[in-house]
């Protein structure tokens, strides 16, 4: 499994383009600051092309289920890795995940 860093790409279950926001900038892979313990949480979700009557679009991130390593940690909070998945805030409710596309770098590799 590869790192998550900033310049990932993170994607609701219907295409929209979850904005990344790290937490810690010491700690970098080519220049882009790797994503931390829950860095991918309450996370704006842009152009969620999911709307219609009674259908909420995807706004925001919700809890991560999985995706952090248990080994690696910076500042006390385990980093993110590729296969960092939770759910979304749209509908149906409970149903649609967010994932990761692409963790942005391809050199760093760890285990969960």
């Amino acid at each position: 499994m590869k790192v998550l860093v900033e310049k990932g790409v993170v994607r609701c279950g219907h295409d929209g383009v979850v904005k990344n926001v790290p937490s810690q900038e010491w700690v970098t892979i080519l220049a882009s600051p790797v994503l931390v313990e829950n860095d991918p949480q309450g996370r704006d979700i842009n152009g969620c092309p999911n709307i219609g009557v009674n259908i909420k679009p995807c706004t925001h991130t919700l809890v991560v289920h999985k995706g952090y390593s248990t080994f690696l940690r910076i500042g006390g909070h385990a980093i993110c890795l590729d296969s960092v998945e939770g759910y979304t805030d749209g509908t149906p409710p409970g149903a649609v995940k967010y994932t990761v596309r692409s963790p942005g770098e391809q050199l760093v590799g760890a285990s969960t």
